[in-house]
């Protein structure tokens, strides 16, 4: 099982609920069928079984484990091969994309709990460099969220409504190694000034110096990677820091962190002739209308690690802005919170409880399926979670 961190889940236990979540909303929820395993629910329903007990639960060995996840997935083929109408589709995209987040919740786990990493991913990112910068993004009114055309979004992307932009300057990358080691290196987190409230009290109550795996080493910064220690790559976007030690970088600086209309707007957004205002519409990908690939962004594990912030051109959005999907989860400034009319989904704990405590982050790593990370789907975590592959872009104030 591991060290007890309650940080994150059991990887046994996380293993185990993605195929009870498949089987709870695909093969009896929509299909009527009864339990397969007698104690699933008591084990793996994460509604119920509340996160600090699930290190201590009666699980199934890791043999019986993957064979409850052979057998729902053997069945869930059977009956698909009977056909499944229009609405029933719903509950396979939602259990396939819940499998997706914890995938890459597995990615997180392996570097929280220490366990080595992953094998046959390519290790050697590409090395090119910085991408200094802000784009100019006009001002307009913005359709902000998912509509019916995106095929399946989530509850709290529903639906696409009007909010008004003034002009602003985002940055072309996000803030790299490099420039968040000139926050460390000048006192940053000693100095009271450049923290909220709440970010000095987590800072002081994790006693955080630095972010959470950097490690000086002669002059320079490495960084614990899984079980080994590595070089930090300087042009790397920041990774594995939390709300508020961007917004704390982001004082220092003289800068803030976008709003997720703004993000958005940057992401996908185009002008019009002339670039006095934003056009109406919105491309379904930062670069244009194709479907993501290795060309585009890292996403998929393309590369186990974050790459540097001037890689993945092709991957532009209108604007100049790069990696605006993939590499690292960006915080954003804005509150989780309903869009206008919201109203929740059959899965009614994806997003409800959660409203108004936790931030908003876009974009996706390199451990997020393509299936997730798009434009518009909203992540969200709480300020202090400084275990997910997130780092930040940011804007001139």
């Amino acid at each position: 099982m591991g060290p007890m961190l309650p940080i994150v889940n059991p990887v046994l236990w996380e293993i185990g609920h993605v195929g009870w979540f498949h089987e709870y909303w695909t093969l009896r929820h929509l299909h009527g069928a009864g339990p397969m395993l007698e104690r699933a629910d008591a084990l793996w329903n994460s509604s119920t079984v509340a996160h600090d007990t699930r290190w201590d639960l009666d699980l199934p060995d890791r043999d019986g484990i993957f064979a409850f996840l052979s057998q729902v997935l053997e069945r869930q083929i059977e009956r698909l091969g009977r056909g499944v109408e229009a609405p029933g589709r719903y509950f396979y995209e939602l259990a396939i994309r819940h499998e997706d987040m914890h995938v890459e919740a597995l990615a997180y786990t392996r570097q929280t709990l220490r366990y080595p990493a992953p094998a046959n991913f390519a290790a050697s990112a590409p090395r090119a460099g910085a991408w200094p910068g802000d784009a100019d993004v006009p001002g307009g009114r913005w359709r902000l969220g998912s509509t019916a055309a995106d095929g399946f979004v989530f509850d709290n992307e529903k639906w696409a409504h009007a909010v008004e932009l003034q002009a602003f300057r985002i940055a072309k990358a996000p803030v790299t190694n490099a420039e968040f080691a000139a926050f460390v290196e000048a006192g940053g987190y000693r100095a009271r000034e450049f923290w909220t409230k709440p970010g000095w009290a987590w800072r002081e109550r994790a006693r955080a110096e630095r972010p959470v795996y950097w490690l000086p080493h002669d002059g320079r910064w490495t960084w614990r990677r899984h079980t080994r220690t590595e070089e930090l790559a300087p042009d790397a976007p920041v990774a594995f820091v939390n709300w508020h030690e961007a917004q704390a970088w982001c004082r220092w600086a003289g800068r803030r962190l976008p709003t997720e209309a703004e993000w958005e707007a940057a992401a996908i957004g185009e002008p019009v002739a002339g670039g006095t205002r934003l056009a109406d519409g919105k491309r379904r990908w930062p670069w244009g209308e194709a479907p993501p690939d290795h060309r585009h962004a890292n996403l998929d594990f393309a590369f186990a690690a974050p790459v540097d912030v001037a890689a993945f051109p092709a991957g532009d959005s209108a604007f100049g802005c790069r990696q605006m999907l993939g590499n690292v989860w960006e915080w954003t400034a804005s509150d989780f919170l309903p869009f206008p009319g919201f109203s929740a989904d059959p899965y009614e704990d994806y997003s409800q409880p959660w409203f108004g405590t936790r931030k908003v982050l876009r974009g996706g790593s390199w451990a997020t399926s393509a299936r997730l990370a798009r434009p518009s789907y909203r992540n969200f975590f709480t300020p202090e979670r400084n275990d997910v592959i997130a780092g930040f872009r940011t804007c001139a104030p």
